[in-house]
């Protein structure tokens, strides 16, 4: 199993369990980007990180068309 597979299982448990406290769904998300945006500065610079949220921010559209992709 891949890293990125491993995340979501892990994932999917954490959200069962907070669903299971009585937690909706998107504050736990948020809870959990915050803490992973907190653990990730602790070992990166913050102009690597910021680049890499940007990035993410940038790309959230899953319809959005990008020129590089076009045959």
């Amino acid at each position: 199993m891949g890293i990125y597979a491993w995340a979501r299982e892990d994932l999917q448990r954490g959200m069962l369990a907070a669903q299971a406290a009585g937690y909706e769904r998107q504050l736990y998300l948020r809870a959990l980007l915050g803490v992973l945006v907190e653990q990730s500065k602790a070992g990166r610079s913050a102009a690597d990180l910021a680049q890499e949220l940007q990035f993410l921010a940038d790309n959230l559209d899953d319809g959005r068309d990008y020129g590089f992709m076009r045959p």
